[in-house]
Order: structure tokens, then C-alpha cells, then sequence
């Protein structure tokens, strides 16, 4: 698959890091990533279910374009979604639509989460790409 130039660069990034503890130091550094989303909007309908910290997203289209808003009380999960973020906002929506799950995968971001997280990151994606999908 070919990839946005944004998340081919971010591949680029995780890839050029062997040791474990690095990739996990950059995720938190991807925190700052996030557009975020106010915690007086969170709410059941923007909850990641199945993600071990309490974690939000909302998805808008806005002029053809995704928009993603988010939100967690976890650093690292909260550079997680820096990382979709990266991905994703800004996006045609089709285009969008075309990104699969193995980019992180290609990072070898899996490699360094718990099950439980890797667990979470995979509903996050899961999450964006369902509602994407109504649009």
C-alpha cells in the first residue's frame, strides 16, 4: 500500500529506532500530535471501548477532509492517537479510508506495547475507520 508522505515519514521515524525504549519515549513525544479533545465532550459515543486507559476520539469531515479530535489520560495512549493523528486528519476521506492497520505493523510500533495496549491502538484505528465509513 502506499501511504500518506506524513506517515510514510513516521514510519521512517519508528523504523531508524531499534531499541524498544526509544520507540516507546517517541510515543509519548507524539502526545503533542493530538488535536485535542476537551474532556467536557467526552462521552460514551467518543469512548474507545476495549482500550485500558479512558480514551476518546471524535472523527468530523469538514470540507471532504477528516478531522480528528482526541483525547486520553495516559501519555502513552494519548501518543498513540498522536500517531493516528499523524495518519489520518487531514485526509480526503477516501483516501482515508484506504489506510490499513498494517502501517503499525510497518513501524514496528506493536513490538513495543503491552497485548493490552496494542490491543487498545488496534480499537482506536478500528473506531476512525467504522465511522469513517458512514461518510
Amino acid at each position: 500500500m502506499t501511504y500518506p508522505k506524513a506517515l510514510i515519514e513516521l514510519i521512517d521515524d519508528f523504523q531508524s529506532i531499534d531499541d524498544k525504549m526509544e520507540r516507546l519515549e517517541y510515543v509519548f513525544d507524539l502526545a503533542s500530535e493530538v488535536n485535542e479533545l476537551p474532556t467536557s465532550l467526552w462521552s460514551e459515543e467518543t469512548r474507545i471501548h476495549g482500550c485500558q486507559s479512558e480514551a476518546h476520539v471524535l472523527l468530523e469531515i469538514e470540507d471532504g477532509k477528516v478531522s480528528l479530535k482526541s483525547g486520553a489520560d495516559s501519555k502513552l495512549v494519548q501518543g498513540l492517537m498522536g500517531i493516528l493523528t499523524i495518519a489520518m486528519d487531514n485526509l480526503d476521506t477516501e483516501e482515508a479510508k484506504k489506510i490499513t492497520p498494517d502501517f503499525a505493523v510497518d513501524m514496528g510500533i506493536l513490538n513495543s506495547l503491552s497485548p493490552s495496549r496494542s490491543n487498545g491502538f488496534r480499537n482506536m484505528f478500528d473506531k476512525i475507520m467504522n465511522e469513517l465509513e458512514e461518510y
